[in-house]
């Protein structure tokens, strides 16, 4: 399973100035597996501590935070000394030991020349609630499940990724390649993107088997709800997380908090909101009426959209069968909207940005998603099919006059006029081409 993050970790070795990384992400996108296959690919020893599997591992930093000890004492334990520039030095679960998320910036200030990464799938939870966490002593980069350009090289179609990557604007794409990419990306709509999941599908080809991978993630991110929340919160959270389905499914996709469960505020369920959110399960996409910069400025808190972490696992979480991702009937109509509106929130976080908005004028018109680029704001209509008509987008561009806007749909065309049309399997190269509408 290759990753597109390797680059970035790459970056960060060969950094002089590196810090300890943190790789945040949720739980099973890959992320121990990737640090351990970074670790073997660029170093000659690999030393991996786990603090969930070892909870005695604690102990080690309890005692103080001398990082000459602790080296010496994790050294002991693995049978093997940890070496300075040779040993990727691996810090697993990481949010399950306050103090070594704390010891990260001793070994920053005395002891640069150790190479450190860690990986937990709570860690927006740690990171939170940790009040001694060492800010400014460390690097982070964030893991998602893998994106649908990820999905194509699982599946052997390299020809596919190199084909779209060198793709212009203003290129047509080819009717037989389109319908090839469109195949794979309703594939990955019924699959999503947990590495687990992926190998499934490719080694079985059984969606049965598939689906049991899915259900088991789902259950092991309920499990966390009862493990690591707050127990007051537990059937907080379990509510939420269930109603997303039912929310993204209205006509208009506003999270209410009283369709959770009857009788339920905001008050009543923010904290276990920002639970989920900063578990990285949830994406909250908050509306702005102005979309000037900063768009943070103009955002409403209280009015919000949320999204799940994987379309995949948004599938299966409202049990759409995935023969219906294939079909045209209009009996899914409206949930192929929702389900292609978390596909696209999910590519640009991997590829663009980690905050996104919608725009939306007085229930007159709405437009999906907005983001800011440098000085620029983008407005993005999403649609499911091929067809493109929008009115909300037209208003808006009516009322802003955007340098250009965007529309990404299953219609396989590259334009570069004012409005700019991206087909949605190539939604992740929006940012490529940004910098070169923005800069003329």
């Amino acid at each position: 399973m290759e990753r597109l993050l390797n680059a970035q970790l790459n970056q960060w070795r060969q950094n002089p100035k590196r810090k300890p990384l943190v790789l945040k992400g949720v739980r099973q996108c890959g992320k121990t597996w990737l640090l351990k296959e970074f670790g073997e690919q660029n170093y000659p020893d690999v030393a991996v501590f786990n603090f969930e599997e070892n909870p005695s591992l604690c102990s080690i930093f309890e005692q103080d935070l001398d990082v000459k000890r602790i080296l010496l004492e994790l050294g002991v334990t693995r049978g093997k000394a940890i070496q300075p520039e040779k040993t990727l030095m691996i810090l697993d679960e990481i949010q399950a030991c306050d103090k070594a998320l704390t010891s990260l910036k001793y070994f920053q200030e005395n002891a640069p020349e150790y190479h450190i990464a860690c990986a937990g799938s709570l860690l927006g939870i740690a990171l939170h609630e940790n009040q001694s966490f060492p800010v400014g002593k460390v690097d982070f980069l964030t893991l998602y499940p893998m994106s649908f350009e990820e999905f194509l090289i699982a599946m052997d179609q390299r020809m596919l990724t190199g084909y779209l990557a060198s793709l212009e604007l203003g290129q047509n794409i080819s009717e037989p390649i389109a319908n090839q990419l469109t195949g794979y990306l309703r594939q990955y709509f019924m699959i999503g993107g947990m590495p687990e999941v992926i190998r499934t599908w490719k080694e079985t080809q059984d969606l049965r088997e598939v689906e049991t991978v899915q259900q088991s993630i789902i259950s092991s991110y309920e499990l966390d709800f009862a493990k690591h929340a707050p127990r007051t919160e537990f059937p907080k959270l379990s509510a939420i997380w269930a109603s997303i389905p039912q929310q993204l499914s209205k006509p208009n996709s506003k999270f209410i908090f009283s369709h959770v469960k009857k009788g339920w505020r905001a008050k009543d369920l923010e904290n276990a909101l920002e639970w989920l959110i900063r578990a990285g399960l949830l994406h909250k996409v908050c509306m702005i009426e102005k979309p000037y910069i900063p768009l943070s400025a103009y955002a409403d808190a209280t009015s919000f959209k949320l999204y799940l972490c994987d379309v995949g696992l948004l599938r299966k979480l409202a049990g759409v069968p995935a023969q219906v991702i294939w079909s045209s009937s209009d009996i899914y109509k409206e949930f192929r909207g929702a389900m292609t509106e978390n596909y696209v929130l999910n590519e640009l976080y991997k590829s663009a940005t980690d905050t996104l908005y919608y725009w939306s004028s007085g229930n007159m018109a709405e437009v999906d998603f907005v983001l800011q680029q440098g000085a620029e704001i983008i407005p993005i209509e999403v649609k499911s099919e091929k067809s493109v008509k929008s009115r909300s987008l037209a208003e808006y561009r009516k009322k802003y006059n955007p340098m250009y806007a965007v529309r990404t749909s299953m219609v396989p065309e590259l334009t570069n006029a004012t409005l700019l049309n991206i087909p949605l399997f190539m939604i992740s190269s929006l940012p490529r081409w940004i910098p070169k509408e923005t800069n003329k």
